[in-house]
């Protein structure tokens, strides 16, 4: 890793902590039901919300009705983007006059985007209506955030209650992570967004002549549509002249700010964050990767202001840093090296003015090797699908990072709320394994770690592996899998295993080169990224339930300190063995061995 490379990392992780520190704390007094203050107006506007509605805002909740309401309200959700999609034809808003979504994919981006995974396999300034990105999209990009912070704020409840059989009440959670966190910070975001450069109209696309004339040629066709052959049976050639270029617009940087912030992903144009019209400069770049950290890194003080104790706060987000340090760092070295395919077609890949050699291919050069690279951890650590870059013109080995950051579980920082609770689950089963070696009964944060939260911790972490290798190996051994392979053989095989754990995880990023929008992968990737999402959720609650109805125990010579070092090694530990080891065979099978192929072929 250069120090270039070192230098951009640690300034990163210097602001993101300088910015998650206050708004942790911030966060925990949403947690609560009491007007924040200096925050009345808000207040007033929540309380009017939930008499429009007719909530109970009053009411507490047992996670069973919890998970109820959680499912219900999403479930509309995915119903109505669905429906909007579908509709998209005859509604306004609609200037370049796209007609109706197919439904596979309707289907697939309606539990993409409840979901939190933001999946996305058409493009979307040729696909979808303004008001689709609008109500649809962005809409479901608040309250799926805002879903994964309820959840998170539940399952902390469990550990701060003494003996009490709620969790809190989903539609307050709800509303108050909307209101008070997503909907403030995304608007503030959106302002900045538009000074760098990034668009926000509903203007029609732009017509525009071209400076530079491009020549290139077409199948000619006949007057029954067929291409015309020649008598050696190739297809006859017509020469074109490009003299214009069509310019998308639209409402893009309110959406790009939730995407980041919620860590939902996607991209209002197909390029994704590599367009210049989402993100325009490097200072648009750093904010962005600022943005998906901010929420994730701030529950974690959020969590040790809750609990009582910061110290826990710390030790997650302790976890979490040197797991990423570790993995960025990897990224950085795979990427700073150059291809020897392309060195041994005589392609320069030396050091020039503005880049540091290395593998440039599928980068923008505004961002350069070390900022794509650092994006590219970020967004899979996190479950964000935006990409800067594209990940399957990486190293094999540069390749593998992004992978190996989802399969830990999405509990690097992970998204918003999904990351915390995911990475308290394994933060249980560290405490739960250093209680069986030390012959006592496992407790964390003076809650006991019993046989009912263990077996709902095994859920919660081995359902997105099953998930992502049996899609993977139906893939594979179907035709209507292998046919969306543009890369044969070990590539191709990442292809694949990159978009189920993409799913799975609820990420949303592409390795790029897999043609995922036919019905097969449509319908395959939604059931990963449902069951991704909520089957693992629902245990979560289950266990929140159950740890809020135990009694608090004080802490003693014998309990276990989970705010030191030991203890977040061991969490670590615990981590990468059990996160990582389901997929090892699957990794072998892929980017380690192209990275062998493509290394050994070279003399």
């Amino acid at each position: 890793m250069t120090m270039q490379a070192g230098l951009l990392l640690a300034a990163f992780l210097l602001v993101l902590l300088a910015v998650a520190y206050p708004l942790g704390l911030y966060m925990a007094r949403v947690a609560g039901d009491a007007p924040i203050r200096g925050l009345g107006w808000l207040h007033r506007c929540e309380q009017q919300l939930y008499r429009w509605a007719g909530l109970p805002a009053d009411k507490a909740m047992g996670w069973k009705s919890y998970a109820i309401a959680l499912i219900a309200f999403n479930t509309v959700g995915a119903l109505f983007v669905y429906a909007l999609q579908r509709l998209q034809g005859f509604l306004p808003f609609n200037p370049q006059g796209f007609g109706a979504v197919s439904p596979d994919s309707s289907f697939n981006t309606a539990i993409s985007f409840a979901a939190n995974t933001n999946w996305q396999g058409y493009s979307g300034e040729q696909t979808m209506s303004y008001l689709t990105q609008m109500l649809g999209l962005a809409c479901q990009n608040f309250f799926s955030a805002a879903t994964g912070i309820a959840v998170i704020f539940a399952l902390v409840r469990g550990f701060a209650a003494r003996s009490n059989k709620s969790i809190g009440n989903f539609w307050v959670d709800l509303v108050r992570s909307t209101l008070y966190i997503l909907l403030p910070l995304s608007l503030a975001l959106s302002v900045v967004f538009m000074g760098e450069g990034v668009v926000q109209n509903f203007s029609p696309y732009k017509e525009v002549a071209l400076l530079d004339q491009v020549s290139y040629e077409t199948p000619k066709t006949g007057a029954d549509g067929q291409p015309l052959l020649d008598a050696a049976g190739k297809p006859v050639m017509e020469a074109q002249v490009a003299k214009t270029q069509t310019i998308a617009m639209g409402p893009v940087a309110s959406q790009e700010s939730i995407k980041m912030l919620g860590t939902n992903g996607g991209g209002f144009f197909n390029a994704n964050s590599a367009h210049p019209y989402e993100n325009p400069s490097v200072l648009s770049n750093f904010l962005q990767m600022l943005a998906i950290f901010i929420i994730p890194a701030g529950l974690c003080f959020t969590f040790g202001r809750m609990v009582g104790d910061l110290r826990q706060g710390w030790a997650v987000l302790g976890a979490m840093t040197l797991i990423f340090v570790l993995m960025t760092a990897g990224v950085f070295q795979a990427e700073q090296q150059a291809n020897p395919a392309l060195q041994a077609l005589g392609v320069d890949q030396q050091a020039s003015s503005l880049q540091a050699g290395g593998n440039m291919e599928g980068k923008e050069t505004r961002f350069g090797i070390n900022s794509s690279a650092l994006f590219a951890a970020v967004t899979t650590a996190a479950s964000c699908g935006a990409v800067n870059s594209m990940h399957d013109s990486y190293m094999p080995l540069g390749g593998m990072v992004p992978l190996l950051l989802m399969q830990f579980g999405e509990v690097i920082f992970g998204g918003v709320g999904t990351g915390l609770y995911g990475m308290l689950m394994f933060a249980m089963l560290a405490v739960f394994i250093a209680g069986l070696m030390i012959g006592r009964t496992p407790e964390y944060l003076g809650k006991k770690i019993q046989a009912y939260e263990m077996k709902m911790v095994s859920l919660a972490i081995l359902v997105t592996p099953a998930l992502v290798l049996i899609g993977t190996a139906i893939a594979v051994m179907v035709e209507p899998g292998k046919a969306g392979v543009a890369n044969p053989g070990a590539h191709g095989f990442s292809e694949i295993l990159y978009a189920f754990t993409s799913a799975a995880n609820n990420n949303g990023s592409a390795f790029a080169g897999l043609s995922a929008n036919t019905p097969f992968y449509n319908a395959m990737l939604a059931v990963a990224m449902w069951f991704g999402r909520f089957a693992v959720i629902v245990p979560v609650l289950a266990i929140a339930g159950s740890l809020a109805a135990k009694q608090r125990l004080s802490a003693n010579a014998g309990t276990m300190p989970t705010h030191g070092p030991m203890f977040i090694f061991l969490l670590i530990g615990v981590v990468v063995l059990v996160g990582v080891l389901n997929y090892v065979p699957s990794l072998a099978l892929g980017p380690v061995i192209e990275h062998l192929q493509l290394f050994s072929a070279q003399p």
